[in-house]
């Protein structure tokens, strides 16, 4: 794990860790828009797509989301179940939920604590102004618990993000 140096106070970031490839995602992944306790042990030989997006209910989340529940049974047939994470309490994840008809686990994780331990909870630009938040985020876990592959924020389209998966497996 790379480590970032400190930023700040002011911006209530902490010193944390970049998962990189070879990385064990964390035990604890957090709770779900059901209240529903995610762990990595739960997922133990199936593959995840672990994804992060800022913020429920905005264009870009809607359709990377909704692109991912799409294609849930192609990813499942190549072993994958599919488990977003972002800074949305646990009601706004249910909403989303609910409302996009999204099938697969949806982590509230309000206090930053898997995204920062993801490594993306951080610095970005927005509108040209720097801004502290979410680093839209795929990551592509094995049945072991490890980090096979991530995608970065340059390289997610978030309406054929699945589809871009899906490339990256059958390649």
């Amino acid at each position: 794990m790379a480590l970032l140096s400190p930023l700040p106070r002011n911006n209530n970031l902490k010193k944390h860790t970049i998962m990189t490839i070879g990385d064990k995602i964390p035990e604890v992944l957090g709770r779900d828009q059901d209240g529903r306790e995610i762990k990595a042990s739960d997922y133990r030989g199936r593959k995840i797509v672990l994804y992060s997006y800022p913020k429920a209910n905005t264009s870009g989340c809607t359709a990377e989301a909704c692109s991912l529940q799409s294609h849930k049974a192609e990813l499942a047939a190549a072993g994958y179940e599919i488990i977003g994470v972002s800074k949305d309490r646990q009601a706004l994840q249910k909403k989303f939920a609910d409302t996009q008809g999204v099938q697969f686990p949806l982590i509230a994780d309000t206090e930053t604590t898997l995204l920062q331990e993801l490594g993306c909870w951080g610095e970005k630009v927005a509108c040209g102004r720097k801004t502290i938040g979410i680093l839209r985020t795929t990551y592509l876990v094995n049945e072991e618990g490890v980090i096979e592959k991530i995608f970065t924020p340059k390289e997610i389209k978030t309406k054929i993000h699945a589809e871009q998966i899906l490339d990256y497996i059958n390649k």
